[in-house]
């Protein structure tokens, strides 16, 4: 089994108080003889539609000396996790987990909005302290 991210218990927290079902923790993926642990799986009922909405979630804490190392490293995995979900749980959709001042220190980079737009990466942004969701973005609504 995968190490936990450091952040795993605050976003879990949040996606709860957010009303999301935890399904797995962790979302295990296979493909060939390759094992590979999205750090969680969740689903949310929608009443109206009697449906619910999948998601993975992928947890990263940018902690190195080089945020670019720290992007190419979370992109490459994130990458890596949507192809073979794409065939194994066309349902879910994958989501990255940042905490809000990454996102703002990085995310809100030139570099890293052309990254999210060509390669349709859904963010979802928490809060550490108060373990609330504070933001959901879609690839498509990044407006770059």
């Amino acid at each position: 089994m995968p190490v936990r991210d450091r952040y795993h218990e605050n976003v879990k927290n949040a996606l709860i108080k957010d009303g999301w079902t935890i399904t797995d923790d962790p979302f295990h993926l296979k493909w060939g003889k390759r094992d590979m642990y999205v750090d969680l799986g969740a689903e949310k009922l929608i009443a109206a539609e009697k449906e619910g909405q999948w998601i993975a979630v992928e947890i990263k804490t940018f902690r190195s000396v080089s945020d670019m190392t720290d992007l190419e490293h979370a992109l490459g995995q994130y990458l890596a996790y949507r192809s073979v979900m794409t065939r194994t749980n066309p349902e879910r959709v994958l989501y990255l987990a940042v905490r809000d001042e990454v996102y703002a220190d990085i995310f809100d980079e030139p570099i890293a909005k052309l990254l999210i737009e060509d390669y349709r990466v859904h963010i979802v942004v928490f809060q550490l302290e108060q373990e609330v969701i504070f933001r959901w973005i879609p690839w498509s609504s990044t407006g770059n």
